[in-house]
């Protein structure tokens, strides 16, 4: 029959260490009760002395107080330890003590006859200047600071607690790395706790080994003469002697105890040990010149003795002039570490950078030092106004030569993707047609467009740009045609440039500024990823991040609203719909817009739906048709123009016409302002003599065929 209670699996190595304590408890109080010989008394007296010793030495090695955390306990039993032996050498010294000093054991009588000489006078005056030492000095210092640090450390506690919280919701760390770190808050907070309070077992322990020597002193006295029949000065060789020995030899480890105990509360964290950290600080050279002036100085003096200041005046200028030496000495070499044959390091198969301009062969002369890298300056140009009109700062960008690239071609490689292609000839100028360029100009040079804005284009000499520039071309340099292509092809992918690092910054930046403005969307409800996701989405509707005060006023309000993604989304762009139309027209101009003929636009939203993103999908003839119209528009006006159409619509309509026709805004109603001043240019569709046909049914054979 089996119950429900398991008993845990026997392990004999568990046995010593759990035992341990409770032992040594076990012993401690037989040594303040029970009777001891005095070889046993001379090995405890040792055990004491060895582990105050072992205690100081971890307490200088200790990188941080907090690797020492169990310092309060082993200075709870080392305290106990310590007032055991007190109570056992009592015993027997007041026991034994008219027999002679060994009676009591061979290091109490050492500590009696050999620090003191015999002399229990001295030896008097030795223990108090010891006692004064311990409680009015260290562990006084000790104590002040073990107090004023629990207080710091628990008055910090809540804001560290926060800014764990405040980090986990902004994706920074783990969860696991956050139960790290808040073990380590509560341990630093009891360690200082604790550390407040063990400093009064020093100070206790010396009150204790005071009275205890007084106890040893008049009870030995009395027990000398009256049993023993041994006379005052008699009673005072034996007793008082045996009495001193015993306070030096328990004296003496307490006072090791005490400066562990100081040097753990007062570390600062450091990597290095206290050694380290010392030794690392004192190295400086310059401190050393004035200690040797001074002390030689000091030396020249008739009165002083030279045979003591020069020598240490030599000594700490021989400390300066290598300490210089070593500062000037050149760094050793790093060791090099030969790798085996199959390593590959991830640096050697991943690209961290996110945008890569590439040049041709051909090309490497636009970055060439020597002749003033002018691509280099022009790409730091663009990266500066993009940032500025984007609103955060982009990563870095890289420039490379790729042998997979003609010789006088480049391209722009944003997340290892090429967006943007073209090509150079080095040592001419590019003149650009951008409509002011007179007819008949007889400007001679090669064909081309310019990539940038597909505008007829002439390769010509340098010696032709007064020429170009009197005919009302526009002229610009290689190095400039490259920044202006990437300027417009970045700006076309801006939402691609933003990361979780980069909004990371642009939070802290207005967090300088205007705390309560992020507090309101971050990190509740939006954690770092949902942040970046909203504002990747955002840049991409073409709204920049350059003034965060609207906008995030715009989506904390819509946030309290909808939690929706694309409603969010929605609202905000209604909410900042002037300054989607500022992007085409100035304020008080009128925008010219183009709408949907009313039996299209109920086609598209009655038609097909992607059960994927639930937008409306639009049949391709139909997308030909409006793509065709838009641009054929556009071209009359020779100007931007913005397609107004229901909310429902405008994402189908804004994914069908991006990169299609780049010079028409789509809008949905809601989010042109009502003060705006329109003029409606054209409806798109009015001819069609069946609108129904623009999306088929469901079940038609085009189905099939349907794109967003």
């Amino acid at each position: 029959m089996t119950t429900g209670l398991a008993l845990p699996p026997f392990r004999l190595g568990a046995v010593p260490s759990a035992l341990a304590l409770p032992l040594g408890i076990f012993a401690l109080i037989a040594l303040m009760v029970l009777p001891i010989p005095a070889l046993l008394l001379d090995v405890f007296f040792v055990l004491n002395i060895a582990i105050a010793v072992a205690v100081l030495m971890v307490a200088l090695n200790a990188r941080r107080p907090l690797d020492f955390s169990s310092f309060p306990t082993v200075l709870l039993f080392a305290t106990l330890l310590r007032l055991a032996l007190n109570v056992a050498s009592t015993r027997v010294v007041l026991m034994n003590g008219h027999e002679g000093g060994a009676a009591a054991g061979q290091v109490i009588a050492s500590f009696g006859a050999f620090l003191v000489g015999g002399n229990f006078v001295v030896g008097l005056f030795v223990f108090a200047i010891l006692m004064i030492i311990n409680m009015i000095v260290i562990t006084k210092g000790a104590g002040r600071v073990s107090e004023v640090s629990a207080r710091f450390v628990l008055d910090a506690l809540p804001g560290k607690q926060m800014a764990i919280d405040a980090d986990i919701a902004a994706g920074l760390v783990t969860a696991e790395e956050a139960r790290e770190r808040r073990r380590e808050v509560a341990i630093e907070a009891d360690f200082y706790g604790s550390m407040d309070g063990a400093s009064k077992f020093v100070k206790g322990d010396a009150v204790a080994a005071l009275l205890i020597l007084g106890v040893n002193i008049i009870a030995g006295l009395a027990i000398g003469m009256a049993s023993h029949g041994l006379s005052l000065a008699e009673a005072g060789a034996a007793y008082v002697t045996l009495a001193v020995g015993d306070a030096l030899v328990a004296q003496v480890p307490a006072l090791l105890l005490s400066i562990a105990a100081a040097a753990i509360v007062t570390r600062v964290a450091d990597s290095r040990d206290l050694a380290g950290q010392i030794g690392g600080q004192f190295a400086d050279p310059r401190g050393w010149l004035p200690v040797a002036l001074i002390l030689g100085a000091v030396g020249l003096v008739p009165a002083m003795p030279q045979a003591i200041f020069l020598p240490a005046a030599a000594l700490a200028a021989f400390v300066w002039w290598q300490l210089k030496r070593r500062q000037a000495a050149p760094p050793a070499p790093l060791p090099i570490v030969e790798e085996a044959p199959d390593h590959i390091a991830l640096a050697e198969v991943a690209d961290a950078t996110l945008v890569t301009i590439e040049l041709g062969y051909g090309l490497i002369g636009l970055v060439d030092a020597e002749a003033g890298a002018p691509l280099l300056a022009r790409i730091t140009g663009i990266r500066k106004q993009l940032s500025r009109d984007l609103g955060f700062v982009l990563p870095q960008f890289r420039i490379r030569d790729s042998l997979d690239l003609a010789a006088q071609d480049y391209a722009v490689l944003l997340g290892g993707v090429s967006i943007a292609r073209g090509s150079l000839r080095p040592g001419r100028l590019l003149a650009i047609d951008t409509g002011e360029v007179r007819p008949g100009h007889g400007l001679v040079g090669e064909p081309t467009r310019d990539p940038s804005f597909d505008c007829p284009a002439l390769w010509i000499a340098p010696a032709a740009r007064d020429h170009a520039v009197a005919e009302g071309f526009l002229v610009v340099d290689p190095a400039t045609v490259i920044a202006t292509h990437a300027n417009q092809a970045l700006l076309g992918e801006a939402h691609q440039l933003l990361g979780p690092d980069e909004v990371r910054a642009w939070v802290e930046g207005i967090k300088g500024h205007a705390p309560a403005l992020i507090e309101a969307v971050h990190p509740d409800p939006l954690p770092l990823a949902a942040l970046t996701r909203m504002l990747r989405a955002l840049l991409a509707d073409g709204i920049s991040l350059a003034h965060p005060q609207p906008l995030i006023t715009s989506l904390a309000l819509a946030l309290q609203k909808t939690s929706d993604f694309d409603a969010v989304i929605d609202a905000v762009r209604a909410d900042l719909g002037a300054r989607l139309v500022a992007r085409i027209v100035s304020p008080g101009e009128v925008l010219k817009v183009v709408t949907l003929d009313a039996g299209l636009e109920a086609a598209i939203l009655g038609g097909m739906i992607d059960p994927a993103s639930g937008q409306p999908l639009i049949e391709p003839e139909c997308g030909q048709m409006i793509i065709r119209e838009i641009n054929a528009i556009t071209a009359a006006e020779q100007g931007a123009i913005a397609l107004i159409v229901q909310p429902p619509a405008r994402r189908a309509l804004a994914g069908l016409l991006k990169g299609r026709a780049p010079r028409c805004l789509v809008l949905s109603i809601a989010e042109l302002p009502a003060s705006q001043p329109i003029a409606v240019v054209g409806t798109i569709g009015a001819g069609r003599a069946d609108a129904d046909k623009a999306v088929p049914a469901p079940d038609a054979p085009q189905a099939e065929e349907l794109a967003a």
